[in-house]
């Protein structure tokens, strides 16, 4: 036993204790010192990626909870971090039995650290309200997006990399997305878990942004990647976690949904949400905003500062939107009228709720509405996987491990 100890004890050193000569060192408030190779510098060191820095991570949550303005620049150096410690910690307990090489490693690192570059700005509502609205039902996703940015990189910088590691990082960043490769992975699956999990959700991109994000916002958080990251094994070519650890991996379902709760879906989040779309729209048909939605050569110089420049404008075209941010400005926000919770197991017969319907609705002597007076905002929250329980998923993967 005391051998073995040893080996345990001298296999995590040297993996602590790898070789920075090189490296350069960002000292992040939630990881702490993060290094950086001049392979993945490469990358950062590009204006497609300190772009990221103009996008904040939550989008206009800064409005209400006035902490929330850090940008995906750092939540994809968190990312980045965390996927380099867990690829590390399964080949520090695992060895030869997984057979991680270097280009492994630097495969997965380098998905992390490229997996949000194709967002666009104010966080999803980019993609998920004002494109659906000016593009007809648009389904751009900046997870595609991401793709295209990462080969623009390589190709505009002159970026040596294998063919072979570039496609798998575009593979991995697709990996929980709709448009994720059907194509069979035939080896290490596994490492296609780590940043984006199709399979169950578990990942460190939520293992770095709900740690972020509460911190942010000044709220508790009860979930501890750190457990889950120092466990984590291999089994059946699976990430899996020891059985005692259940409540953990439920704390961070749950700490996710009440984010979404008390933080992304707050009342007067939504409201200003809602405006800065309305303003958006107004302001297309002048800015041609979504021309640059599959050019990466455009649509890196597309950040939050939209807004300041629609709000800063002399442009008579542009004053419905102008008038619009500056209602934000002044705090003169769409009003928040009601809300109810539709029950899980209602859910199926449920109706969207249309502004037709609400105006139908109206009483005698209640203060007439028009259509066009009325938005509204659906929103589903669960546990990543819909209806289902994720806890369901996992149950099959959690094993007891010595």
């Amino acid at each position: 036993m005391g051998t073995n100890g040893n080996e345990e004890v001298t296999s995590l050193y040297s993996l602590s204790c790898r070789d920075r000569r090189f490296s350069k060192h960002i000292h992040d408030n939630v990881h702490g010192n993060i290094y950086l190779d001049p392979f993945f510098l490469q990358f950062v060191d590009t204006e497609q990626f300190q772009r990221l820095r103009e996008l904040k991570q939550l989008g206009l949550t800064h409005m209400v909870y006035p902490g929330a303005v850090h940008s995906r620049f750092e939540h994809s150096l968190g990312v980045y971090w965390l996927a380099g410690e867990a690829v590390h910690t399964v080949q520090g307990h695992q060895g030869s039995e997984i057979n991680i090489e270097r280009n492994d490693i630097r495969t997965v690192k380098l998905a992390g650290l490229l997996h949000d570059v194709g967002h666009g700005p104010f966080s999803h509502l980019f993609e998920r309200e004002f494109l659906p609205r000016v593009l007809n039902g648009s389904e751009w996703s900046h997870e595609d997006m991401s793709v295209k940015m990462i080969d623009y990189i390589v190709d505009a910088h002159h970026i040596e990399i294998d063919s072979a590691i570039l496609n798998n990082v575009k593979e991995m960043v697709l990996a929980s997305s709709a448009n994720a490769s059907q194509n069979t992975v035939n080896e290490k699956r596994f490492l296609y878990d780590i940043v984006a999990n199709g399979q169950n959700g578990i990942d460190v991109d939520k293992f770095d942004y709900i740690v972020r994000d509460s911190r942010a916002c000044g709220l508790g958080c009860n979930f501890q990647f750190q457990r889950l990251l120092e466990t984590m094994r291999v089994m059946g070519d699976e990430i899996c976690y020891r059985a005692k650890d259940y409540l953990t991996v439920h704390k961070l379902f749950a700490t996710r949904a009440d984010l979404h709760r008390t933080v992304y879906t707050h009342a007067k989040v939504k409201a200003i949400e809602l405006m800065v779309v309305d303003a958006l729209t107004l302001a297309h048909g002048e800015l041609s905003i979504s021309a640059s939605i599959q050019e990466p050569a455009k649509f890196w110089k597309l950040d939050d500062s939209i807004l300041r420049q629609i709000e800063t404008s002399d442009k008579q075209e542009l004053k419905k939107a102008r008038d619009l941010v500056l209602r934000i400005r002044r705090r003169d926000l769409y009003q928040f009228c009601n809300e109810f919770a539709v029950p899980k197991d209602k859910q199926e017969h449920f109706k969207d709720i249309t502004p037709q319907d609400i105006v139908c609705s109206q009483k005698n002597g209640d203060t007439p509405l028009n259509e066009e007076d009325i938005s509204v905002s659906i929103v589903k929250i669960d546990l990543t996987r819909g209806r289902s329980n994720p806890l369901e998923r996992i149950m099959r993967v959690i094993t007891n491990f010595q």
